[in-house]
């Protein structure tokens, strides 16, 4: 089966930056063994389906059956070099975990609360229905109690489906691309090219500068374009980096998207640098550039969307 056809928008926060409880759970799900980042999509996925098909069903992962939060070890990332341990390979020591360690915990049941919430808002009555175990009104509820329990918190992970949203590759430089081709795995060596295996493509950036090439790039497109679209992403993104520390990292990471590219596209893709180039032509004033270089990076990205309406 393959991996999500999601992409990520995450940040690594340093461990001491975390409230008590919350870094109680990270650092129980570090001497556990951190998630590798290119299986996070298929461990959330995991994780959520064994909550829909327990008896009885749970609305939410990460919960008991009456409905709160369970108090285990946290599923988390931790920024060390391409990845984290793989699975079967030696975790670190928990004692050499420190407060500037880096880490993303996944808060799998709080993003699935708020996406059960939009599912809800958006999803036509038939799909709803097929859908919930729940009662509607008792479910939206739920769901939206456990949103409200982040208080004045963020999640430490945002994603998309199918296309990445274009205004995110603002906060990344081309050159900060970090790029993992081919299958490296022996185990797999047998799958199909695409097929997402180890495969990565992702972008970390210190917290500093995401914020500032957001604000610039929120000022610029506000005043070029209007204060609606592409600026407004950009706003509420730097609105939510701001709850995090000063030293953390943010990573654009293209996830499942891979696998809907080869190799040879992977390493031809120039969507970061596309977003420079047009916001460079907004700058110097050439509308006409900063639209070629838009049109080339939205007709990239929705000839991958487009598979969506076919799966």
């Amino acid at each position: 089966m393959p991996a999500p056809f999601a992409c990520y928008l995450r940040v690594y926060e340093p461990l001491g930056a975390l409230p008590g409880p919350l870094a109680q759970r990270v650092r129980a799900g570090l001497a556990r063994g951190a998630v590798p980042a290119t299986q996070a999509g298929v461990r959330e996925r995991d994780v959520c389906l064994r909550a829909q098909l327990g008896a009885p069903v749970r609305l939410l992962p990460g919960e008991r059956i009456d409905g709160t939060a369970t108090e285990g070890p946290a599923d988390v990332l931790l920024a060390e070099g391409a990845d984290a341990p793989a699975p079967g390979e030696a975790s670190p020591s928990p004692s050499r975990f420190g407060p500037t360690t880096l880490v993303c915990p996944l808060d799998t049941r709080p993003r699935a609360a708020a996406a059960l919430v939009g599912f809800l808002s958006t999803e036509s009555p038939v799909l709803r229905a097929a859908a919930l175990h729940d009662e509607e009104s008792a479910a939206r509820s739920r769901a939206e109690a456990v949103v409200a329990e982040l208080g004045e918190s963020a999640t430490h992970v945002v994603s998309a489906t199918w296309t990445v949203p274009l205004p995110w590759f603002v906060l990344v430089e081309a050159a900060d691309r970090v790029l993992v081709l081919g299958r490296d795995d022996p185990a797999t060596a047998d799958a199909p090219v695409g097929s997402g295996v180890r495969r990565r493509c992702y972008w970390r950036v210190p917290m500093a500068d995401a914020l500032a090439r957001a604000d610039s790039a929120a000022e610029l497109l506000s005043s070029a374009l209007g204060d609606g679209g592409p600026s407004e992403v950009l706003r509420d993104t730097a609105r939510w980096l701001r709850h995090f520390d000063a030293g953390s990292l943010v990573e654009l990471d293209y996830g499942g998207l891979v696998q809907l590219l080869d190799d040879e596209t992977l390493a031809a893709d120039t969507s970061a640098e596309d977003v420079g180039e047009a916001l460079d032509a907004l700058r110097e004033g050439d509308a006409e550039k900063a639209m070629a270089s838009y049109r080339r990076l939205r007709d990239f990205w929705a000839s991958r969307a487009i598979r969506e309406r076919a799966n």
